[in-house]
């Protein structure tokens, strides 16, 4: 059965409350922007599990919705071995846990773990920091490098699967 999904993309973050959530809502927003919503599937999870079962912290939703992105819905969750099967890429927000998921990846699912980051086009940063700890301006950080990257990786998935 051809469910209509052509790729599937699974963005990770340490507890899936902040970086994670925030770039699933994004890339939704983009998708449903491009009509592209039945041909790319989005998820988030976390290497960890203190937040399982738990909405986006406070302050990623606020900062969402300011730019006209809910995820108040998204509910927290951790990668699992089956996600390196399911997903066709899946993008890290930092080197940490791009290091947890390479190790955790079936040696032939290693290609398609990568940083988000790669896919900007406007900024150079070497990973999306975790806000958790810091003022609002992370979270409008974060938005912004997610923002960013999202639309570099629409773009290059547009082009490698003819979407």
């Amino acid at each position: 059965m051809n469910d209509g999904i052509k790729v599937r993309v699974l963005f990770v973050c340490m507890g899936n409350i902040c970086r994670s959530p925030s770039a699933e809502a994004v890339f939704h927003k983009l998708l449903a922007d491009h009509g592209l919503e039945g041909r790319i599937e989005a998820d988030s999870a976390g290497t960890h599990a203190y937040h399982i079962g738990k909405p986006p912290d406070p302050r990623s939703q606020a900062a969402g919705r300011e730019r006209g992105v809910e995820m108040g819905h998204l509910r927290a969750r951790q990668v699992e071995r089956s996600d390196f099967d399911y997903f066709d890429h899946i993008l890290a927000m930092d080197q940490w846990n791009l290091d947890i998921l390479l190790a955790e990846a079936p040696a032939g699912q290693r290609a398609k773990v990568r940083l988000l980051v790669e896919f900007a086009e406007n900024h150079t940063a070497d990973e999306v920091p975790d806000p958790y700890y810091g003022g609002d301006r992370g979270f409008e950080h974060v938005l912004d490098l997610i923002e960013d990257s999202a639309t570099g990786l629409l773009k290059h998935l547009r082009q490698a699967h003819r979407l």
